[in-house]
């Protein structure tokens, strides 16, 4: 399928800083069916001071006494630990993608051989950032979580200034709080940023459920993002608002679903429609028994299955002729 909705299982910092979790995650997410696989690239100095607190779903899913900057420490992956993982990736044939939270961050993954880069909602207004990234990406995808239409048509104008064509930015509508509610999503905004900016759109979905990811593909988007984990009741800020295998897997059919049968927009009929086309559609047929010469009126005639007759669209072409011979009641006319 030449327009296939590509599926990132986003792995993010749900291996808790072993190795030996984020290669079975990678397994996993392959089993399922996912195209990518991501994780997150960071240095915990480099990206929150000391005082930085905890967003409200970190409180209640970390240990409240450590500081944000101390569990942030603890999920960061090494640059040997990135390398395994890559490697780990290429051995089961699914593409590895992270995002990158800092400019050295960018350097190392492109010196990694990472050519797309996805850019976390959170780096959406970060200008130095943007403008580094945008000479170093071949294509991004940008997240737009508590972000509006202008600070995303800001990102991308630094994006292109850098030299990036638009035509390779897909932007994820996105809902940044784990897991979102329902009624916060506001998915009509992902086609309006598609209209307005003129890019490819995705959703990066932090609900808890999967049919809004779902939504998504029938509304027309291109990537979908979806936190991955073996376990809700892991320890660690994410795992709460991540799907299971089973439930990532499910998905990701629906989804496959979905795409089939969004087909194409020429409205025709199908190929398994059409041989039932002559047994539904219906025919001119003789209402009681008509004399040769007699006139066909409403009166003698009427419509009924099947459609290999005379076209009940020709009615009043029909109305007013005589009867070539005699029709028996429920017998086809013909001319």
């Amino acid at each position: 399928m030449k327009n296939k909705i590509k599926i990132i299982a986003e792995i993010g910092v749900n291996h808790n800083g072993d190795i030996s979790l984020a290669k079975k995650l990678i397994d996993e997410a392959k089993k399922a069916g996912a195209d990518y696989v991501k994780f997150q690239t960071f240095k915990a100095d480099r990206l929150v001071t000391k005082k930085t607190k905890k967003t409200v779903y970190q409180i209640k899913n970390t240990n409240d006494s450590e500081s944000h900057k101390d569990m942030l420490a603890r999920l960061e992956l090494s640059r040997d630990m990135h390398k395994k993982i890559i490697a780990h990736c290429k051995k089961q044939k699914i593409k590895f993608l992270s995002s990158a939270f800092d400019i050295e961050s960018v350097d190392l993954l492109s010196k990694l051989g990472q050519k797309i880069f996805k850019i976390p909602s959170g780096e959406i207004t970060n200008g130095p950032y943007l403008k580094h990234l945008g000479g170093v990406a071949k294509s991004i995808i940008l997240s737009t979580g508590m972000s509006n239409i202008k600070e995303i048509k800001d990102a991308i104008k630094i994006l292109e200034s850098e030299g990036l064509d638009r035509k390779d930015i897909t932007v994820l509508h996105c809902t940044s709080e784990y897991p979102a509610p329902i009624n916060e999503i506001n998915l009509n905004a992902m086609n309006e940023i598609k209209n307005k900016l003129k890019v490819s759109v995705g959703y990066s979905d932090h609900t808890a459920g999967i049919e809004i990811s779902l939504a998504a593909a029938a509304l027309g988007a291109e990537i979908i993002e979806k936190h991955f984990t073996f376990n809700h009741k892991l320890p660690g800020p994410d795992h709460k608002a991540s799907l299971e295998p089973k439930e990532f897997k499910l998905m990701i059919k629906l989804i496959r679903n979905i795409e089939l049968s969004l087909g194409k927009t020429i409205k025709e009929a199908s190929k398994s429609e059409i041989k039932n086309r002559s047994i539904v559609r219906k025919s001119i047929v003789a209402k009681k028994k008509i004399k040769k010469g007699e006139l066909f009126t409403k009166n003698n005639l009427t419509t009924k299955r099947p459609g290999t007759g005379i076209s009940p669209m020709k009615w009043n072409f029909i109305i007013g002729k005589k009867a070539p011979r005699v029709f028996d009641e429920d017998e086809l006319i013909v001319l």
